[in-house]
Order: structure tokens, then C-alpha cells, then sequence
């Protein structure tokens, strides 16, 4: 029942609309109610060969006007209760999409992207199915069944008696088979997504599928996933295609019994043949209720469902939290302290940073080097809280970071990724972020920096180039250098650069070296690079094993007192000399 609080607000907002919605429909459903009296009135009169032309054409004016109306009003409930779950499904799609940018990056590390999009669209349209026709559907259940019920009891309570024995079966009947909805609708959700997440890898890795002819292992997988869909299906078929048919035999039921009991009463001249004729009537009306009954369970059970997982969304908390009572917003800052710092992945006993001790000055160039697996990026991805240190401290000047608003932290910050992402749009709005507020001039400064301005201008529509999904038109080297461009164009105090120059030629590499060199002084910059050329010029080099700093100083000074640097540098001092020659 907590799951109801997502959707109640828009009930009380909008509680007018919905109102007017329900009594629309009302209106509806007894508008239909008197077309059987005047179908009574019609046989009644034929019967008894009292009605001539024109009071037919009298009747068949009401017929028409009732239709009318009937079309009138239900355009109405329309516009209001559908237009109510539409606005619903808005609400809680953006609420979702909003909640989710909130979680920490480990929330993403073990959920799968499938799965968040399973919920953004087949659960989001389950719940407004539920929402919109689910009240709809319950209204009609209520209404036009206890109205149709009224009006058979007027006619004639013994058989209205006898048209009701099957409905005790109905009650238990739903309240067997929902509990059993409820669940396989949740297994099909989940299978959903399970599938969804399969389609959307194998599309995104189509070019790995191809080049390693992976197409019949592939097309296998996905038909296990497709079928394992299937099944779930099945299951949930093999329960609503048993419910429906019994709302149905049910229903039937009733209708053979007053056939034989209301044709003796007609017979016996009981009750005229135009209560006979209506008295189907109103019968067959409860029919829509009885079915809306299961219709509506069916509804509610899977919206209650989707809501469930929805909620189980919304209601996880992020790991990175913001400080009850934040530190004053920083302007500027003398010094960065990483003071023993700790960490391991998901509360893993195995530790992936061990006492890092650092303190930069604001200004200077901290290189970070070290073998595949040291550190070096998580280390990174503290600063800017991605994740949490397990223990010790960040400070910016005398404040921990996790007594600063996450906002104002960032903010700082201009990060560059070891792998650069790039969205589906134009190179400008790659840069830019899609910010119109930024000046053309600042763009080109960012360009030239990143050494990509001949680039740019080598496609026929420059800036404006679309990229694709994921940057898929250029080069690895491409986009790594919009994503530096990017970064160049933020022009916040911090600068992390994690491996910026690994997929470009050495050329290129020295000139955005420079360009990086040239903001000393102006920017604190964090610099990882397996290319140690990038690193050389920086105040200071900390080298890193196994999550430990095993040396630390200028390059000059780990020339002469680390092995691992001093081996590795002069390596690819000669890979760079071969390189050049090359070129």
C-alpha cells in the first residue's frame, strides 16, 4: 500500500478534474440505464397493439438523444480521467528519471540499464493503464452494476434473486486468481527487463558481434532471453485465460437462469414482455461490470506491480549524501589534502587505495603513474564524491568534502574520463553541454587547446556534425579530444584528467600536453597518464602500486629513485623517438 503515496498527490492536485471525470461517468452509466425502460415501454405497447407511427418516432428521438448525450458525457470522462493517468504517467516517468540522476555510482555498477529502462516505459505504462481506465473500469463495476441491479429489483425481486446466484462465485473467484496476477505480472516485468537489457547490449556491441562472427551464439542467447520472457507470459496467460472465461460462464449462467425462470413469468403473464425484455437488458449491462470486475483486477494487479518496482526505485537511497548542515560554497582555496585515505568497492574486505597521504597546493600539477589496477582512477573519482572514502579524509582547505553540498563541490571540478562519452547530438552540443549561454570565443579557445579545431573544421558541417549514438563517427582519439574540450571550456579551479592523451598520436599528445602545462598557476590539476611524457612537467608525480604510493617527487627526482618509473619512461622515450620518425 506505500506504493499508493507515489500516484495520491496527483488525486489531490487534481481532485476537481477528477471529480468531474467520475460524475461524467456516472451520467454515462445512467443515461444506458434508461434506454432498457424505453425498449419496455416500445415492446409493451407492440405487444398490447397500442402505438402508432408517431409515437415510435417519439421513442426513437429518445433513443437518439440519449446516444447523444451519451457521446457528450463520454468524451467528457475521457478528457478528464484519461487525461488524469497521462499526466500521471508524466509525473512519475520525470519523478523516476529525476530520483535516479540522484543515486551514486555504485547503484550503477550492479544494476542493469535494461532494467531502469524496463521501468521508465512498461511499468510507467502499466501504472497509467491502472490509473486512467483501472478507475474507470471500477466506477462501471459500481455503478452501472448496483443501478442495473436496482432497476431489475424494481421490475421483479425473485428474479432479480435468481440472476444473482452466480455472483458469491464471481467474488471468490477474483479473489483467488488476483494474488495469483500479482505475482507472475511481477515475474514478467522482471523477465522484461531482463530481455530488454539483452537487446540493448547486443545492439550497442553489434560491430564485436560481426568482427568475431558472434551472430548464431549471439541469436541464441537472446532466443533463451526471448523465451524465458515467453514462459513468464504463459504462466500469467494460463491465469487470466482461465479468469475471463470464468467472468464470462458466470455471466452466461445468469442469463440461462432468468431465460427459464423469466420466460415462465412472461408466459404466465408475471411480468410483461417488455420487463422480460428489459430485464435481459439490464442483465446483459451487468455483464460489462462483471467483466470490468475482471478487467479492473487485472489492471490494478499489474499497475500495483509496476508501482511496486517503481517504488523500490525511488525509495533506494543514494550512498553519496548530502551534509545535514553544508559548509559555505568555496570561491577559492589554498590547498587539497587527501589525509589516509581508504577504499574498497561495495564494502569489499579488499582495500583498493591504503593510506594515501597528498596534499597539493592550489595551482599546481599532481601526476599520477602507476601499472593497471594500482588506484589511480578511483582515486580520482573520490574528489569529486562518485564515491565515498571508506576512511581518512578529503579536504578542500580545512573542509572535508562530505560537509559540502555535492553541487558545490562539482562545481569546482572539470573531469575528463578514461573513457570519454559522448551524446547522440552535434559536436557543438558535445562541448557546449548544449549551454546556448556560452560565448563563441570561449569555444574556440577550448578547441584549440584540445588540438581539435583542424579536426572540426575537416567535416563538411563542422560544428554542427552529428556525432551519432555514443560519438560512434569518430575516432577514439576524436572523442576523447571534445571530451578534453569540454572540460577546457569549464573553466572550474579543479582539473581531472584521468589517461587525456592515451588514443592520440604522440604529436597531437605533446600539443595538448602543452596546452595543459600552460595552466599552471591558474587551475589544480590531477593528471593520470600511462603515457609518461604527459606527467614530466608536473610539480610532482606520485607513482602507485597495489592502491599504495610507492614513490613520490619531480621527475628528475623518480628518474633516479624509482625503478618502475625510471624503466617505463625511458621505454617509451624511445617508442615516442621511433614514432616521430615514423611520421
Amino acid at each position: 500500500m506505500k506504493s499508493l503515496r507515489l500516484v495520491i498527490p496527483y488525486f489531490r492536485d487534481r481532485w476537481i478534474e477528477v471529480a468531474l471525470g467520475v460524475l461524467f461517468l456516472i451520467i454515462v452509466d445512467f443515461l444506458q440505464l434508461f434506454i432498457p425502460r424505453i425498449i419496455k415501454w416500445v415492446v409493451d405497447e407492440l405487444t398490447a397493439f397500442q402505438i402508432d407511427l408517431p409515437r415510435l418516432w417519439m421513442y426513437a428521438l429518445y433513443m437518439l438523444g440519449i446516444g447523444l448525450l451519451i457521446g457528450v458525457f463520454r468524451f467528457g470522462w475521457r478528457h478528464f480521467l484519461i487525461g488524469l493517468s497521462r499526466n500521471v504517467e508524466e509525473g512519475i516517468r520525470n519523478r523516476l528519471f529525476s530520483h535516479i540522476q540522484t543515486l551514486s555510482a555504485s547503484y550503477f555498477d550492479k544494476t542493469k540499464t535494461g532494467d531502469l529502462m524496463a521501468h521508465a516505459t512498461n511499468d510507467i505504462q502499466h501504472i497509467r493503464m491502472a490509473m486512467g481506465m483501472g478507475i474507470v473500469a471500477l466506477t462501471d463495476a459500481i455503478v452501472l452494476g448496483a443501478s442495473a441491479i436496482g432497476f431489475m429489483l424494481y421490475i421483479n425481486v425473485k428474479l432479480t434473486l435468481y440472476a444473482l446466484i452466480p455472483m458469491p462465485l464471481i467474488v471468490l473467484g477474483a479473489r483467488f486468481f488476483s494474488k495469483k496476477m500479482h505475482r507472475y505480472y511481477g515475474e514478467v516485468q522482471g523477465e522484461f527487463s531482463e530481455l530488454t537489457e539483452a537487446v540493448r547490449e547486443r545492439f550497442a556491441g553489434i560491430r564485436i558481434i560481426k568482427a568475431y562472427t558472434r551472430k548464431a551464439t549471439e541469436l541464441s542467447f537472446f532466443a533463451g532471453k526471448s523465451k524465458a520472457y515467453v514462459q513468464s507470459n504463459m504462466r500469467l496467460v494460463r491465469i487470466t485465460g482461465s479468469f475471463f472465461p470464468m467472468m464470462i460462464f458466470f455471466t452466461n449462467l445468469s442469463l440461462a437462469i432468468i431465460i427459464y425462470f423469466g420466460g415462465q413469468q412472461a408466459v404466465r403473464a408475471t411480468i410483461t414482455p417488455g420487463d422480460f425484455a428489459a430485464f435481459i437488458i439490464y442483465l446483459r449491462l451487468i455483464a460489462w461490470p462483471m467483466m470490468a470486475l475482471g478487467w479492473v483486477t487485472n489492471l490494478i494487479q499489474r499497475g500495483r506491480a509496476s508501482l511496486d518496482r517503481v517504488n523500490t526505485i525511488i525509495e533506494t537511497e543514494p550512498e553519496i549524501i548530502e551534509p545535514a548542515s553544508p559548509a559555505t560554497p568555496l570561491e577559492t582555496f589554498k590547498r587539497i589534502t587527501f589525509e589516509d585515505i581508504s577504499f574498497s568497492y561495495n564494502g569489499n574486505l579488499r582495500s583498493v587505495l591504503n593510506n594515501i597521504r597528498i596534499e597539493i597546493q592550489a595551482g599546481e600539477i599532481l601526476g599520477i603513474i602507476g601499472p593497471p589496477g594500482s588506484g589511480k582512477t578511483t582515486l580520482l573519482n573520490l574528489l569529486p564524491r562518485l564515491y565515498d572514502v571508506s576512511g581518512g579524509r578529503i579536504l578542500i582547505d580545512a573542509v572535508d568534502i562530505r560537509k559540502m553540498r555535492i553541487s558545490d563541490l562539482r562545481r569546482l571540478i572539470s573531469n575528463v574520463p578514461q573513457e570519454p562519452f559522448l551524446f547522440a547530438g552535434t559536436i557543438r552540443d558535445n562541448i557546449t553541454l548544449a549551454d546556448p549561454l556560452i560565448q563563441e570565443e570561449a569555444l574556440m579557445e577550448a578547441v584549440e587547446k584540445a588540438a581539435l579545431y583542424e579536426t572540426i573544421h575537416s567535416f563538411p558541417d563542422g560544428f554542427d556534425t552529428l556525432v551519432g549514438e555514443r560519438g560512434i563517427i569518430l575516432s577514439g582519439g576524436q572523442k576523447q579530444r571534445i571530451a578534453l574540450a569540454r572540460a577546457f571550456l569549464n573553466d572550474a579551479p579543479i582539473l581531472i584528467l584521468d589517461d587525456p592523451i592515451s588514443q592520440v598520436d604522440v604529436e597531437t599528445g605533446a600539443g595538448i600536453i602543452r596546452s595543459i602545462s600552460q595552466m599552471a598557476g591558474h587551475r589544480t590539476i590531477f593528471i593520470v597518464s600511462h603515457r609518461l611524457s604527459a606527467v614530466r612537467f608536473a610539480d610532482r608525480i606520485i607513482s602507485m602500486v597495489d592502491g599504495r604510493i610507492v614513490g613520490s617527487g619531480s621527475h628528475s627526482e623518480l628518474l633516479e629513485t624509482n625503478r618502475y618509473y625510471s624503466k617505463t619512461y625511458h621505454l617509451q622515450e624511445l617508442e615516442e623517438e621511433l614514432d616521430l620518425h615514423a611520421y
